[in-house]
């Protein structure tokens, strides 16, 4: 636990000597690169090698009302630690090479130091075990994020799009205090360890109203539908390698809550594993639907995260199932299911995202129809973004087979082993997973072919090259990783599986998630081996045409013989039909400019789909609570003698307050 503790402080120093040293851009940066790189090396070291001995506690007093600085690394805290001391360090060298040529315009210190301030916190939110440090670090969590958002918050764009993270953030952490205050009422302690089994003491339906609040507060963060709000906007405003960490790792602090709330809430009843599978089912629909249709690259790949975000909800709503009705093996697959595509996420989700920065950074544009032929002008980048795609579409030899496999085969034995009504549950998480799964084929099919193949469709494209060594380099790693953890999926599963255990409350049999692991290490090797194979013989023919004469001809090739960019597919074009199949759900709006006359000077078509979440649920009720606060500007009047009076006047009701509880808390 100490060496966990250094990390914390290196991050921290690292984090403040930027700050202190704003006006030298090039130390700014040395220290807070620096200080995460140390802090990330000495944090993924001490929980690797502390693997065994888990788990590790660390207590002392805080002089906070019901406050104490309560850490412990079990293996759940454990599993979210690794990832997120590997993803982050990884962006943080990709982020130095980033920031020193694209934002050089910009003081470095700054951006350093929420970064650093984001990793901590949110290693502090998974080893936190009190309610009011947890909270802390969840607000320092969003704080420092929000602030790398708006990193470049001189456009409106970025400006509206840190507003409505904050906004739902919050929102999202009122849910989290009322859970915690209704928690600490019920059992006299904010310590998680006096909050075991806590709603089996409470009444059904105050259980249930736990379930509800942790499910709305962390649901936030995680980015379901249709908390999912803030999501799409942020990801696609921060710097790349900030995505990057946000998408493969802050939005699982969410997931992680979720879990760490199903250890204090005993066995569950089985509306809420019916609950949270419909909200992951939504949710996976929803972000891949929009996905498809979204031509910013940055954009795609957040609503990608949305459809993500559910696939685990799917596991852990097939796990929380299993335990309503005491199944055990689709608890097991449920669960490791859900966490193991928590691991991969962050692997192929951080490729991708660094890769859409690689391509922004050096062709300045991140929208795809005006890209094309990058392959070729940036192979190394372009590699790994197919890499990332095929992982991201559960293709093997890619390590997003592994977990949607497991997936599978826990709605399979849902199947099989839920009667009547029950059953259904299973097979519609059976039907969403294979849609979903269909459909995020089709998006990244669109996204890799119409950026990498093809013919540059505009000048930015013809000029593009490889980014720095430092940004190559971390994507080759995250790519490698990919590619490492598809062909032995046991290699997670080792950290994964005793993880699952925590969460479901001891209830995961080994034997189940051996054969399934056994069979999903099998099918990519298998597969590799088939690629192999295919190679040999196209090496062998090549050899034994070697010797004799041949003569190269053009095929018939329907007038393709001089193609320019103007002939190749667009990204509207491509992703129109799939549109039109689910138009209820991805409704929009039609420019059209029809030509006139048998010469038409000018025509045109744009369309533009609409966002019912923001522009029919979000934006009225924004709306209406902005103009219900206008009301109280009165308050706003700029005498700070008065804003003066205001803080005395909380300070002795809060005084008050603590005089007439009459005794000071733990």
């Amino acid at each position: 636990m100490d060496a966990v503790l250094v990390a914390l402080l290196l991050l921290a120093a690292g984090g403040v000597g930027a700050l202190a040293a704003s006006s030298r851009p090039r130390l700014a940066a040395g220290l807070g690169v620096g200080g995460c790189v140390a802090g990330c090396i000495v944090g993924l070291l001490a929980t690797a090698s502390s693997l065994e001995d888990l788990p590790l506690a660390w207590r002392r007093p805080w002089r906070v009302p019901y406050g104490e600085i309560a850490l412990e690394v079990d293996s759940l805290s454990a599993l979210f630690l690794l990832v997120l001391f590997g993803l982050c360090l990884l962006a943080a060298i990709y982020g130095a090479a980033y920031l020193a040529q694209g934002g050089a315009r910009r003081r470095q210190g700054p951006v350093w130091l929420f970064f650093n301030l984001l990793v901590a916190s949110m290693a502090l939110v998974v080893m936190a075990r009190n309610a009011v440090l947890f909270l802390v670090a969840w607000e320092v969590m969003a704080l420092s994020s929000f602030f790398l958002v708006t990193f470049e918050d001189d456009t409106s764009s970025v400006r509206e799009a840190g507003r409505l993270y904050l906004i739902a953030t919050h929102a999202g952490t009122a849910f989290l205090i009322a859970l915690f205050m209704a928690l600490a009422a019920g059992t006299g302690s904010a310590d998680f360890d006096y909050w075991r089994d806590a709603a089996t003491r409470a009444a059904p339906a105050s259980a249930g109203l736990l379930f509800l609040l942790a499910l709305v507060g962390f649901g936030t963060k995680a980015g379901l539908v249709p908390f999912h709000v803030w999501l799409p906007e942020a990801h696609p405003a921060a710097p790349s390698h900030v995505s990057a960490v946000m998408s493969g790792v802050m939005i699982k602090m969410g997931i992680y809550g979720l879990l760490r709330t199903f250890t204090f809430l005993g066995a569950p009843p089985p509306w809420w594993g019916a609950a949270l599978l419909g909200l992951g089912i939504a949710s996976a629909m929803v972000g891949v639907l929009f996905a498809l249709v979204q031509e910013d690259i940055k954009r795609l790949l957040a609503y990608s995260s949305v459809e993500n975000v559910g696939l685990i909800a799917i596991g852990l709503g097939l796990g929380m199932i299993g335990r309503s009705y005491q199944l055990p093996a689709l608890v097991a697959l449920g669960f490791t299911g859900a966490l193991l595509h928590v691991v991969n996420h962050a692997l192929f989700k951080g490729v991708l995202f660094l890769g859409a920065g690689a391509i922004a950074h050096e062709a300045g544009t991140r929208q795809i129809d005006r890209l094309g032929g990058l392959l070729r002008k940036m192979p190394i980048t372009g590699a790994c973004i197919l890499a990332g795609s095929a992982a991201i579409t559960a293709l093997p030899p890619f390590n997003g087979f592994a977990g949607e496999f497991l997936l599978y085969l826990a709605s399979f034995g849902g199947v099989m082993s839920l009667q009547g009504a029950p059953g259904l549950l299973p097979l519609a998480a059976l039907v969403g997973l294979a849609l979903s799964g269909a459909l995020a084929g089709a998006c990244f099919l669109r996204l890799s072919g119409l950026t990498l193949l093809g013919l540059p469709r505009a000048a930015v494209a013809q000029t593009a090259r490889d980014p720095a060594a430092a940004m190559r380099l971390t994507m080759v790693v995250l790519a490698a990783l990919c590619l490492l953890f598809g062909l032995a999926p046991g290699l997670p599963l080792r950290i994964v599986e005793p993880a699952a255990a925590v969460a479901s409350g001891g209830v995961t049999p080994h034997g189940p998630l051996e054969a399934s692991a056994d069979l999903a290490g099998r099918i990519p090797r298998i597969f590799v081996l088939l690629i192999a194979l295919v190679a040999l013989l196209a090496w062998w023919r090549r050899r034994l045409l070697s010797h004799r004469d041949r003569s190269v001809a053009l095929t018939w090739d329907c007038g393709y013989e001089q193609p320019t960019p103007r002939m190749q597919y667009t990204a509207s074009s491509f992703g129109e039909p799939i549109r039109e199949m689910f138009a209820m759900l991805l409704p929009a709006r039609r420019h059209v400019v029809a030509p006139e006359g048998y010469f038409p000077s000018r025509a045109s078509f744009r369309s533009e789909v609409v966002r019912p979440f923001q522009e029919r649920l979000y934006g009225p009720a924004f709306g209406a609570v902005s103009r219900w606060i206008s009301r109280l500007r009165w308050l706003h009047h700029g005498r700070v003698q008065l804003y003066v009076l205001y803080i005395v006047v909380t300070l002795i009701l809060m005084l008050s307050w603590f005089l007439v509880s009459q005794k000071v808390p733990r």
